[in-house]
């Protein structure tokens, strides 16, 4: 195992973490923005850097049964967002490997 450097993305906007300003997710890759987390609004990404995934575990959410994982800012160790591993309802399939940023938890770095 060797050092982890960070990802710098090189989009026209970028998403970071609040606490640190580590680039986190380029705004092209939002999928939706009309989810809520602990803190308020939160967006869908199809794909997202710089993270560090917890470990798995079944929650009861808003719109099911799913299985999810907290991720934190690589840097600072500041949780973020969660991504989604399962759902169970066939609606809600589309979630599966994405994740979700709390838009609380993020700031716009230029």
């Amino acid at each position: 195992m060797g050092l982890a450097y960070n990802v710098y993305l090189d989009a026209k906007r970028i998403y970071g973490c609040k606490t640190c300003k580590t680039h986190l997710a380029d705004h092209d890759e939002i999928i939706s923005r009309n989810f809520r987390g602990q803190h308020g609004k939160a967006y869908l990404f199809n794909s997202v850097v710089n993270i560090q995934q917890g470990e798995a575990g079944e929650r009861n959410m808003t719109t099911g049964r799913h299985v999810v994982r907290d991720i934190a800012c690589r840097q600072c160790k500041e949780v973020v967002g969660w991504k989604y591993d399962r759902a169970y309802e066939s609606t809600e399939k589309y979630k599966e490997g994405k994740y979700i940023l709390e838009q609380e938890l993020l700031c716009q770095v230029n």
